[in-house]
């Protein structure tokens, strides 16, 4: 073909040039078939085939869908330095330094989050989800619960809709004891959604703290039964509750349909082993602490053979954090 097109043309084709055409259509052959092996759920091979482009070509665009294929994959990693390599092309871009503080965070790297917020909030200091980014650091890394309130309040100042940032303040006002201000902020969640079940066990964790263990119970009850058959949450502070209440048979039941929604629920087989040992019934509690520890045996290696009460009250327990 380059014959015939000197021929026609009187000048020979560039190998130069004609090398750079196929670079650039290998490259993007390899980005739209990564895009298109993410939309299909073949995320190793999505993977595969964005580094491959990017071996071709140096692409803002395809490192930002490296990235977050590598966040579904939980390749954490290598995730936070495709941002990072994202962010020396682009340092003020505020997407990928939104990303890269969530990244930390996910990676308990408390200080680098707080880095990428600051600069996000740098960059745009009218982004709430800057500032959400930098109260979730600094309540999760530092411990520093009123500079997470100010951070949060700016978030919420700049978007009083922003669900997450509201959840957050509620839930460090009622582990600093603030039990009417947190109440307040989980009224107007549940008035803009019923179905909000970290609110509902919030509310629930502030009743029990008041002294309203039945108004605990009853949001508990709504959250399992109406809301959400699989929130493990509201079975361990339900069951819990039985439990404190010396209500043993109750949080067996409980933790029995628990473990028939959830087999693989450890948790739920080790609360009710110690509501069984409570009982009596040590033979129960034996099977039922080998089963948590036999699903789980990093995290229940320490509970082996033991039963005590764990907490359950604290905010990371209601959010996740």
């Amino acid at each position: 073909m380059g014959i015939f097109k000197s021929f026609f043309s009187g000048k020979a084709e560039d190998p130069a040039e004609e090398q750079q055409k196929n670079l650039r259509k290998n490259f993007e052959l390899f980005k739209y078939d990564g895009m298109r092996a993410g939309r299909m759920g073949r995320l190793d091979y999505a993977v595969k085939c964005f580094n491959e482009a990017l071996a071709l070509q140096d692409d803002f665009e395809t490192m930002g869908y490296l990235a977050q294929t590598y966040i579904q994959t939980n390749q954490l990693q290598e995730a936070r330095h495709t941002l990072e390599r994202m962010l020396q092309k682009e340092p003020s871009h505020l997407a990928t330094l939104l990303n890269l503080a969530e990244v930390c965070f996910m990676l308990d790297d408390y200080p680098a989050m707080t880095a990428a917020a600051e600069k996000a909030a740098g960059v745009n200091p009218d982004s709430p989800s800057a500032w959400y980014l930098l109260g979730k650091a600094a309540h999760a890394g530092g411990n520093n619960d009123i500079m997470a309130i100010a951070h949060l309040t700016k978030a919420l100042v700049l978007d009083e809709d922003y669900t997450e940032a509201r959840q957050l303040r509620a839930a460090i006002l009622a582990g600093m004891g603030q039990y009417t201000e947190a109440l307040a902020e989980v009224t107007v969640l549940l008035d803009r959604d019923q179905a909000d079940e970290n609110a509902l066990l919030l509310r629930a964790r502030i009743a029990l703290a008041t002294g309203h263990p039945d108004e605990a119970e009853a949001d508990y009850r709504r959250c399992i039964t109406v809301l959400n058959p699989f929130n493990e949450q509201a079975y361990l502070s339900l069951g819990r509750l039985y439990i404190s209440g010396e209500k043993y048979q109750e949080a067996i039941d409980l933790f029995t349909e628990a473990i028939s929604n959830l087999p693989a629920f450890a948790m739920a087989y080790h609360e009710r082993g110690r509501a069984k040992l409570l009982i009596g019934d040590k033979e129960g509690a034996a099977q039922d602490s080998a089963a948590a520890l036999a699903i789980r045996p990093d995290e229940m290696q320490g509970f082996n053979g033991r039963y005590g009460d764990i907490g359950g009250n604290s905010t990371g327990d209601i959010l996740g954090l």
